[in-house]
């Protein structure tokens, strides 16, 4: 994403003819009075030459969750969230706000959308104060509501008392805050937060993560895309995941780890080290799909925990004494991984 595109996403979303202080309502949906996702992407299609970016991507986003979109390097995460800030066009496919699909780059229901991008969007020789100023000031907001919301935005990243100094002299950890500053200065109901995380230190990350906490809270919507699964992990209820521009799953956490298979770890001590023999029969075993020793540690990965019985009665008739049983579910990681390849590539 290119610093011409964020200050077109500001630029376009903030004419000031187009801008109203009255919050948009949901449209109930006619045919079955329910009202319609807060957003949603239907079948988006992007292609920069011969090369399709993003094909046929479709979900939505429910008021007040935090969801995931999680994938690789070039998976085509940022393409995504470009189309749905209408910083990128979408060669077909659409983007439906509150039931409706956004039309064109002025569209006054963008004002919706509160956009942190990847690569920072900040005037490096303005003040912190300065840069709030100038993009509120493209919203339309003058006077004291221009400074009330510059001053929230600074004390809710924790930036308040560098507020006049230049945002070239902040450390790579308070300028991504300063971004996430940034995109709340209109209180948006939907923040797109692009790898939010990316460079900082684990002080300005955990800063980060509390801040996203706090906006669930305050009943935000929020689309954060990531290639790190402790951070969908910790903050998301939802995890889409994409990759070589499709959907392959989106789920709940704990939906996706359900359907996880070969995945399922059994730890098993014993009180006595196994011997080879033992440790070879447990490898035929039927569902065992590797086995690991680490002193009197038995590690088994099992297509399925209803494999656990046969396990520790095999053990058990060679009289090995069973002192502690520990199953897990499969890991996240690991499911990623299963899903997209675990063979490195740079998009």
């Amino acid at each position: 994403m290119t610093w011409r595109l964020v200050s077109e996403f500001f630029r376009t979303d903030g004419i000031l003819s187009l801008i109203s202080t009255r919050r948009l309502r949901p449209v109930p949906l006619a045919c079955s009075g329910m009202s319609p996702p807060l957003l949603a992407a239907r079948q988006l299609v992007k292609k920069f030459g011969a090369r399709t970016a993003v094909d046929g991507v479709s979900f939505t986003l429910e008021r007040g969750g935090c969801t995931g979109l999680l994938g690789p390097n070039g998976a085509g995460k940022t393409t995504t969230l470009s189309m749905i800030a209408g910083l990128v066009q979408a060669d077909s496919g659409e983007v439906l706000l509150d039931g409706k699909p956004l039309t064109g780059e002025t569209d006054p229901r963008k004002k919706l959308l509160g956009l942190v991008p990847q690569e920072l969007a900040l005037y490096e020789e303005l003040s912190a104060g300065e840069n709030l100023s100038f993009f509120g000031g493209l919203y339309g907001w003058t006077g004291n509501r221009l400074a009330e919301s510059a001053k929230s935005a600074l004390a809710f990243v924790g930036l308040e008392d560098r507020a006049k100094d230049k945002v070239k002299t902040y450390s790579g950890g308070m300028k991504r805050r300063l971004n996430l500053a940034v995109a709340l200065m209109h209180d948006p109901e939907i923040l797109l937060l692009d790898e939010p995380t990316v460079g900082v230190d684990p002080q300005s990350r955990n800063a980060i993560f509390d801040n996203i906490e706090a906006l669930r809270r305050q009943g935000k919507t929020i689309l954060y895309t990531t290639h790190y699964m402790e951070e969908v992990e910790r903050l998301c209820d939802r995890i889409i995941i994409i990759d070589h521009g499709h959907v392959i799953a989106d789920d709940t956490r704990s939906g996706l780890k359900q359907r996880s298979t070969g995945a399922h770890p059994l730890k098993v001590e014993l009180a006595t080290e196994p011997d080879a023999a033992t440790v070879s029969h447990l490898r035929g075993l039927p569902g065992v799909t590797g086995v690991e020793i680490v002193g009197v540690t038995l590690t088994l990965q099992l297509a399925e925990l209803n494999h656990a019985g046969a396990i520790l009665e095999s053990l058990s008739i060679r009289r090995y004494a069973i002192m502690d049983v520990t199953a897990q579910r499969p890991s996240l990681e690991h499911i990623f991984l299963q899903l997209t390849g675990r063979s490195l590539r740079d998009g």
